[in-house]
């Protein structure tokens, strides 16, 4: 087998920015954290050796390794984290009194609006700055719109298991 016929793989060097080729990582709000963030890898362990590596070595060629496993290692914390705070605001839709959850609807529905706000200030922003801020803005408007998607999804959930109560039903008889 001749080596040349074969054809040349490019090799690809990872630097910084492309920790940030997904979504960021989500924004847990407080009054769910510990029941999102419980038994999730949080990588802080990867990440330590990708700064020491950095911090020895300066520069990110020589820290590939560390780049390609905090990678890996967010991608799958980060899912996980988002499909936790889904089932947690479908949970809390489920289970909130009617009052407490169209209170977090509408919170949840003017953080939206905000993020939008801030979204079209962002795109006036050139180069890496407004990179970086429509990057974190479309992220969490993401996330949030999906929780208050979810949130609303367990709502309707307990209306339909609820019982249709109303004023006293008549009877027909016929004779």
């Amino acid at each position: 087998m001749d080596v040349d016929s074969e054809p040349m793989m490019e090799e690809t060097i990872l630097v910084g920015e492309d920790l940030m080729m997904g979504p960021p990582s989500p924004l847990i709000p407080q009054e769910i954290a510990s029941h999102v963030l419980e038994g999730v890898d949080l990588c802080d362990g990867i990440l330590r050796n990708l700064f020491l590596c950095l911090q020895i070595n300066d520069i990110e060629p020589f820290c590939q390794d560390e780049i390609v496993l905090y990678r890996q290692c967010a991608e799958k914390r980060d899912k996980e984290l988002r499909k936790r705070l889904q089932d947690s605001e479908y949970k809390l839709g489920l289970s909130m009194p009617l009052d407490e959850a169209n209170e977090r609807v509408t919170q949840l529905e003017s953080e939206v609006t905000s993020l939008e706000r801030r979204m079209i200030l962002a795109s006036g922003v050139e180069g890496m700055e407004g990179f970086r801020q429509r990057w974190s803005l479309h992220g969490r408007l993401t996330d949030t719109k999906k929780r208050l998607e979810s949130l609303k999804q367990g709502m309707e959930k307990t209306k339909k298991d609820e019982p249709v109560t109303g004023g006293t039903t008549k009877k027909w008889w016929f004779w």
